[in-house]
């Protein structure tokens, strides 16, 4: 067996997902729990917390890629550490599989379970999209984003035929949500910057192209917010089209609803997102969009209503209720302010529970507000109904992101990357072979060795 469990301390608490929420209950639940009062097991992919609101900053240069991050093992300590995948769950026997990262399957018991496993991309069976398109995610589609879009940058300036330089220069983005929205301002941003120091390519080159199959963009801001930043957009020379959707990216070969057709060399996936989909091989009770259905005290619920002991779950796997009335559906949205909020609920009922019952606190949060970046010195904030634009959204976004980011000592890491870039600018350095970075090893090991020259003369003899 791969993993040793230690079934002494009970009762055993396994968070499913070391994402946002599982990362601050688990955090929470081990400054709360006595010694021998129970113990934490967290199973995640990755031994590090993504903090995916500072995605578009990582791709666009701004932070340094591993400072979005929080490792798992340096900072739940005394909480067990799992780099794995949960692939089934088993709640009538609490038990789970766990696919590990190397290793055979598992099985790993629990007494209570938290399903904080997050959300996937909503990918669409779009004729092309699975080869071509990039997702928008993780902290490594972010890193390989950016190295992919001066990668382009560096193609262009060597190209001669212009087809093929215009098709390396433009960058497609499908979806306008909030992270949609980050993610092209960003990178439009970068190259901006970045084109500077190409002596054979001009700013007017690079075409950026914004899909979005509904009207308007960034449905969590006002109307009115919304329509100043598709004419921001457009003013930078973004190609924004609206109640349009793509049809297919074959060979790189982009067909618009609208009929329109061109090629680019790069695709970004940003049309939403769905549960977890290891929900689905379980016995927990779902909704039909495959969200685990839980009350406002965070326990998983069944179809009844009634209570599934040892369940809990919340954040973006999990259908919420919104008892403010301001979530669509009556369900708190899938972002990171209400995982925040959700994840101390969680801990405190979970420990409630846990020493014998009592009251449960009820999850009940009014959104504040929503604030984007959009480039260096550029966003946009809507709080209630009051609305900010320019450098003041920029500085309130990059202000609360700094608070919510866990752990001083990452927040300190984000402080001096933006002290730096004020003072230097992004860092667009593209790096190479990240994929095969033996490459430059193996060349080596294969190459030819020298000619062994000959000796020109016969020695003197003494």
């Amino acid at each position: 067996m791969p993993f040793s469990q230690n079934t002494n301390v009970r009762p055993r608490i396994l968070i499913v997902g070391g994402g946002y929420l599982g990362f601050i209950t688990a955090k929470k639940l081990l400054a709360g729990l006595n010694q021998g009062e129970g113990s934490v097991t967290v199973v995640d992919p990755n031994p590090y917390m993504t903090y995916q609101p500072f995605l578009p900053e990582v791709a666009a240069g701004s932070i340094e890629a591993r400072h979005a991050l929080v490792p798992l093992r340096r900072h739940l300590k005394g909480a067990d550490i799992i780099t794995g995948k949960v692939t089934s769950i088993d709640h009538a026997n609490r038990t789970v599989n766990v696919d590990p990262e190397l290793g055979d399957d598992f099985t790993l018991e629990y007494d209570h379970i938290v399903m904080a496993a997050g959300s996937v991309p909503r990918a669409l069976p779009i004729p092309g999209l699975a080869e071509e398109g990039i997702g928008f995610k993780t902290i490594e589609e972010a890193v390989t984003l950016r190295d992919h879009v001066l990668a382009r940058l560096d193609e262009a300036a060597v190209l001669t035929d212009p087809e093929e330089r215009k098709r390396a220069l433009t960058f497609v983005f499908v979806g306008g949500g909030f992270a949609g929205i980050e993610a092209i301002a960003e990178i439009q941003d970068m190259v901006k910057d970045a084109i500077k120091h190409y002596t054979r390519l001009s700013p007017e080159d690079p075409r950026f192209v914004l899909v979005e199959a509904m009207s308007r963009v960034m449905p969590e801001v006002s109307e009115e917010q919304a329509k100043w930043v598709v004419a921001s957009l457009r003013e930078r020379g973004v190609d924004v089209y609206l109640d349009t959707q793509l049809k297919s990216c074959e060979n790189k070969h982009i067909v618009l609803s609208t009929g329109e057709e061109f090629d680019a060399d790069t695709i970004v996936w940003n049309a939403g997102v769905k549960a977890n989909p290891v929900l689905v091989d379980s016995d927990l009770p779902i909704d039909d969009r495959g969200r685990l259905m839980v009350g406002t005290d965070l326990r998983v619920r069944d179809d009844d209503g009634n209570v599934v002991e040892g369940a809990w779950g919340a954040g973006d796997n999990a259908a919420v209720p919104d008892v403010t009335g301001m979530g669509p559906g009556g369900f708190c949205v899938p972002n990171a302010q209400h995982a925040l909020r959700h994840a101390p609920v969680l801990a405190s009922n979970i420990l409630t529970v846990i020493r014998g019952g009592g009251e449960l606190k009820q999850y009940k949060h009014k959104t504040i507000g929503s604030v984007a970046g959009l480039g260096v010195g550029k966003g946009v904030a809507q709080v209630g109904k009051f609305g900010l634009r320019g450098l003041p959204a920029w500085m309130m976004h990059r202000g609360y992101h700094a608070y919510a980011m866990p752990t001083f000592e990452r927040k300190a890491r984000i402080l001096g990357n933006w002290a730096v870039g004020l003072m230097f600018g992004r860092d667009a350095s593209a790096l190479m072979d990240l994929e095969s970075p033996r490459h430059a090893f193996v060349d080596a090991a294969n190459s030819k060795p020298a000619p062994k020259k000959e000796p020109k003369g016969e020695p003197a003899k003494s």
